[in-house]
């Protein structure tokens, strides 16, 4: 079964994980294709990271409007479909886009059966051209992957009635991702947001949490985007410069050591009209690195902390300062949470598990 995937997501090293995983399962020649970056909006640019890379072809392929979401695409792609002549061909990218047109076009010309991925949660109209990629997907792909229940009930509004397989997009590698040693005696409680800086991510709720708390309770930001000013303005208005780190972005294989660092990581996630949270994969992380989370209630984030952390309604601040207080109060419950959230992740979101459901998918397809 040869398996031919494209994906921006991949410029990730640690999402590369369930490439290794898929590519040693038994029958799977395995390529990915990616772009050299990718051009974030509102954050900045992501470059490849190759880190894990065995068993497997990763190949880099020129971009045209990159940092377009819907608007990109591969211009080669289906000279390396013609090349490879994969069994299948992989779309990382939702029905509506540009790039999935073209790479299912590709993919079919060429005799591969096709399938691509929706994170969408938000029903909308699309207009043309967007609505004709979305048709044409529908009526070509022999197999739909949405992260969430929502997701997958938008596309079968609009119009899809092939199989499909609710499933996140990557999982976590429990061995890069693992739990740290922590020190119990230290009075001071560290709390961390990874993430992107936009107003959505709701990241002012979690400064204004922090200030409502005591001087042992600090907070350490990291994350690029168009919000870094506000914030800084925010942490000098409240004057808590001296318990607030924000600091930049850091390379994916580097998020494991910072996540161990931390004693709780929150996620505050507001759902605006054009957006809430898809899945919220920094959750994962932290619960494989036995880190307690707190997760605003903004969709899919109680579904995936499940019963192994705190959810409070989004946007309610005084919630999330009395979730941090109980956290900073109840050694015994960060452990409990940390031990919950480690074994959630174990049962549900390894990388390995991730990639059995994949080939699963890929094989049914084939049938």
């Amino acid at each position: 079964m040869r398996i031919l995937m494209l994906s921006k997501a991949l410029v990730n090293g640690a999402y590369q994980k369930k490439c290794e995983e898929l590519a040693a399962l038994p029958d799977v020649e395995l390529i990915v294709a990616v772009p050299p970056a990718w051009r974030e909006p509102r954050v900045g640019v992501i470059r490849l990271e190759r880190r894990f890379t065995a068993g497997y072809q990763l190949v880099t392929l020129p971009m045209m409007f990159n940092g377009r979401h819907h608007l990109h695409f591969y211009p080669t792609f289906e000279r390396l479909v013609r090349r490879t002549r994969p069994d299948i061909v992989h779309v990382d990218e939702e029905s509506f886009n540009l790039a999935t047109f073209l790479a299912l076009r590709a993919g079919v010309r060429h005799g591969a059966r096709c399938c691509f991925y929706n994170y969408a949660n938000i029903d909308r109209f699309y207009p043309p051209p967007f609505n004709l990629f979305e048709r044409y997907a529908f009526r070509h792909a022999a197999h739909a992957f949405a992260c969430s229940a929502e997701a997958a009930a938008i596309i079968r509004r609009h119009g899809y009635t092939g199989s499909l397989t609710i499933l996140p997009q990557f999982g976590v590698d429990p061995d890069l991702y693992a739990p740290a040693r922590r020190d119990r005696r230290n009075a001071t409680l560290v709390v961390g947001y990874i993430g992107r800086l936009v107003p959505e991510k709701g990241v002012l709720d979690l400064v204004d949490a922090i200030a409502r708390l005591p001087a042992s309770i600090r907070l350490r930001l990291i994350g690029d985007g168009a919000l870094r000013p506000a914030i800084e303005t925010q942490i000098a208005r409240l004057g808590i410069a001296e318990r607030v780190e924000l600091r930049p972005a850091v390379p994916s294989t580097r998020v494991p050591d910072e996540l161990q660092r931390l004693d709780a990581l929150v996620l505050p996630s507001r759902t605006t009209r054009t957006w809430k949270e898809q899945f919220g994969r920094i959750l994962v992380e932290a619960m494989s690195c036995a880190v307690p989370v707190v997760g605003s209630s903004s969709a899919a984030i109680p579904d995936v902390i499940g019963d192994a952390g705190i959810i409070y309604p989004e946007g309610d601040i005084t919630a999330l300062a009395d979730a941090l207080r109980r956290l900073a109060d109840d050694p015994a419950l960060r452990d409990d949470l940390g031990r919950r959230g480690r074994e959630r992740v174990l049962a549900q979101f390894t990388q390995a598990a991730i990639a059995r459901q994949y080939h699963h998918a890929y094989r049914s397809m084939l049938n």
